[in-house]
Order: structure tokens, then sequence, then C-alpha cells
């Protein structure tokens, strides 16, 4: 659905070229939910914003729908531009227009058919749930009205991609997870895909199936959100986990530990499953559990204990090795033998 291959933006400054985007490559498939995830600075919002050429690259290329966007430009553009909407994270409506006229402003400027108008803004006002509010003005909505306005603004011209553009950052976390909830409706339902960026590890846990992380410009990790939580590889992607699954123990209680202490990671089905204490009664161990808890990432189970363990050095390297045979990862992260 969308291709990008080596794309890098060049912004020229006072001090010099500054590469918002360096090199990247990635490829988002044609339904699902993507999120970019990455602090200020990472060059997110600049990545997002080449994708429908409202940045034009510097170099590389960008495919939509089997169209490469950077190979045009005037009205080709433009008709190319009207398969992909946007939502913002400051909505952008227009002040002195109601919700009605915010939306078919949209359709105008598009030239959809005069005598079709009115239907399609009703259908969208109902696909967000604002039939009610069909005639007020934005000065009159919460954060979360105005950005469902945002939305069906968005998909008014029948896009077959939603780019988001930190659309939840400026919400409660209510309003948050009713904004959320909406794009995965939108994306079942209409099979458009989204490509979401933000910087918080929540919003990406809650709706996206991929993601890929961005430091200085670079993809510095990507794939699968279960597998990115449930290995990280790059050290800020392990920060940015860190912010959702609190892993961090107080160090007066490691100083009390005297046994080797684990962290273990399990997978899938097997994370509701007795394993420790199987492990414990079988290997005659005995445990300290510091931290636990289980996640739950596109409905599968990620679980992720840490512990101390207690007993003789062979009985404890036995209970490691059958641990790591039933769970994806075993970690001494303090080795007490």
């Amino acid at each position: 659905m969308i291709e990008i291959k080596n794309l890098t933006k060049v912004y020229k400054t006072k001090k010099g070229e500054v590469k918002g985007v360096d090199n990247v490559s990635l490829t988002v498939k044609e339904g699902e939910i993507f999120g970019i995830v990455g602090y200020s600075g990472a060059g997110k919002s600049s990545l997002l914003r080449c994708i429908n050429l409202l940045e034009r690259p510097t170099s590389g290329s960008i495919t939509v729908d089997g169209t490469d966007l950077t190979s045009l430009k005037g009205e080709q553009l433009r008709s190319s531009r009207l398969k992909i909407g946007m939502i913002f994270q400051h909505f952008y409506l227009i002040s002195q227009k109601t919700v009605y006229e915010n939306i078919s402003f949209s359709l105008k400027a598009a030239n959809y058919p005069k005598d079709q108008v009115k239907q399609r803004v009703e259908e969208l006002l109902k696909m967000v749930g604002l039939s009610d509010k069909r005639d007020v003005y934005p000065s009159q909505l919460s954060g979360g009205q105005k950005q469902r306005v945002g939305i069906a603004r968005a998909l008014a011209n029948n896009p077959k991609v939603l780019l988001c553009d930190e659309a939840t950052s400026a919400l409660d976390p209510t309003t948050t997870k009713s904004i959320l909830n909406l794009l995965k409706k939108i994306n079942k339902e209409l099979n458009i895909t989204i490509v979401l960026i933000t910087h918080e590890m929540d919003v990406v846990k809650e709706i996206c199936s991929r993601m890929a992380i961005m430091q200085d410009g670079k993809v510095i990790e990507d794939g699968s959100v279960y597998d990115i939580f449930a290995n990280p590889q790059a050290a800020l992607t392990k920060e940015f986990i860190e912010s959702v699954v609190t892993l961090e123990i107080p160090e007066v209680i490691l100083n009390g530990c005297e046994g080797p202490i684990v962290k273990v990671t399990f997978r899938g089905k097997v994370a509701g499953e007795g394993v420790i204490s199987d492990t414990l009664q079988q290997f005659n161990l005995k445990g300290n559990f510091l931290h636990g808890s289980i996640e739950y990432i596109q409905e599968l189970p990620l679980g992720i204990f840490i512990m101390e363990l207690k007993g003789q050095k062979q009985e404890i390297e036995k209970a490691l090795q059958y641990i790591e045979n039933r769970a994806a990862q075993v970690e001494v992260l303090r080795n007490g033998l």
C-alpha cells in the first residue's frame, strides 16, 4: 500500500543543512494501522508530511497504492492526494463555519457532486457520532468532538490512507481512548490504511499492529508491536517501552537480594501458564517475586516477571534452562551464583 524507499528530506537553515529524514525505507501494508514513534525532532512529522507530499522529499521515492507520488506534479498530484486523508493534533477547523460547513468545505474543494454533498456529510457525522452537532461551531465543541470533526473531514473524499499527526496528544486519557476506538472502527469497517505518529507508547500498544522507532531522522527499529514489546533491541525502544511497562525496582530491594535476579519474558499462550510455579516445585527452589505483569497487545498476552532465585547453584542453572525452554527469553539481571 505504502512503500517508502531511501527517503531523505533536507532542510536549509541559517546554520546549514539539517536532515529531517535520513535515508528511511518502510513498507505499510494495506489495511493495517502502522505507528511511527519518536521524541520531538526525531523526524516522524517530516516523514508523515512527505507521504502526501506536503513536504517534497530531497531524494528517494514514496509509492501509495501503486503510484509514485514523487513523480507527480500539478493536477495529477492533487488528484492522488485525494486518496490520502490527514488529521492533526490541533484540529485546524474553520472557526467561522459550523460542523456541517467544515466537513462540506472539503467536499466542495474536491469538486464533489453538489447534489450529493448533504448526504455525504450526514453519513460522516453519523460515522463519527456527531449527528447532533451538525449546526454548532467549533468553539462549542470539546477537544474530542473537534477531533471527530477532523476525522470526518479527512474521510470526506473516501481516502484509502489516513495519516494521523499526533492525533490524540492534546486530549485527556478518556477522550484519547474514544478516539482510538473510532480509528479502529474506521480501519476495520472501511479497510482504510492508517499511519499514526506519536510519542506515546500507550497509543501504539492500543491500536497498532506494526511500528517503527525514529531517532535523529533514522528508523532505528521496526517490526510488529508485539515483537518489539517482547524483545526490544535499541536503547531508545527500551526507554519507550519502560514508559508503559514499568520494570524499575528500587535499589534498596535489589541490595537485599542474595541469589541471582532474572527477568523472564513469556510470549503468547504460555504467558498464562504456571511455568514459574512448576519450576520452583520441580527444582526445589524458592522464588522471591520482585515484579510481574501481563500485558495484552493485539489481544495476545505478554508476561514479564522479575524474580530472585534461591537454592543450590546446580538446581538454579537447571531451572534457568527449563524456563528458557518454555519462555521467549530469560535474562540474568544480576548473577548471584
